[in-house]
């Protein structure tokens, strides 16, 4: 059975990574998975915060930040190095045949530390802040985990591993955050 998965996971690797290549895709792939690309939404989901949570903003930055670290290290510190699974641009088997896009880097594979944060934070965020494109937030997440799987660095089940653990992170911590702020603001409200 897992080595049955295991060849469908291979198999939708070499279909993402190499039968989808084209021009376009080459250009904007490598780029959407940088996260410097990213640094006007993330400014734009700040200042978002601030303006429409001013008596709970505090408390959802640092739960954002909070979400990050936890999905980063269950990903990078616990997962990772107990699953010990090579990198599709570093397995000697498939090197060859990889069209890799990107630095390969030396770390593991599964889970895609990539897929894990922004699944997270996307989850986080959706649960915690109210404005009608939220959903788009999991869209955002899920073009960033493809584009690792398109630039040769992880394996589908890799990003779907890491969508699967980064959702659950950020659920838990945007519970946790929705409860919290919840029972603050409404000791502000006593206070005031």
């Amino acid at each position: 059975m897992i080595e049955q998965l295991l060849q469908w996971d291979i198999q939708l690797f070499q279909i993402v990574n190499n039968d989808w290549h084209n021009s376009f895709f080459n250009a904007v792939l490598p780029f959407l998975r940088n996260k410097l690309l990213w640094i006007p939404l993330y400014l734009f989901l700040f200042v978002f915060i601030l303006i429409n949570h001013t008596n709970k903003a505090i408390f959802i930055l640092l739960f954002a930040g909070l979400t990050i670290f936890a999905s980063d290290f269950t990903s990078s510190k616990v997962v990772k190095p107990q699953i010990e699974r090579l990198r599709p641009c570093n397995d000697v088997q498939l090197k060859k045949s990889v069209k890799l896009l990107v630095h390969c880097g030396q770390g593991y594979s599964f889970t895609s530390s990539h897929a894990t944060n922004h699944f997270a934070l996307a989850m986080y965020l959706i649960l915690v802040l109210q404005f009608k494109g939220r959903w788009l937030l999991l869209l955002w997440a899920a073009i960033i985990s493809i584009s690792q799987v398109y630039v040769g660095v992880h394996y589908p089940f890799d990003v779907i591993g890491g969508a699967i653990l980064g959702c659950l992170i950020g659920y838990f911590l945007g519970e946790i955050c929705s409860r919290w702020t919840k029972s603050h603001v409404r000791l502000l409200k006593k206070m005031e």
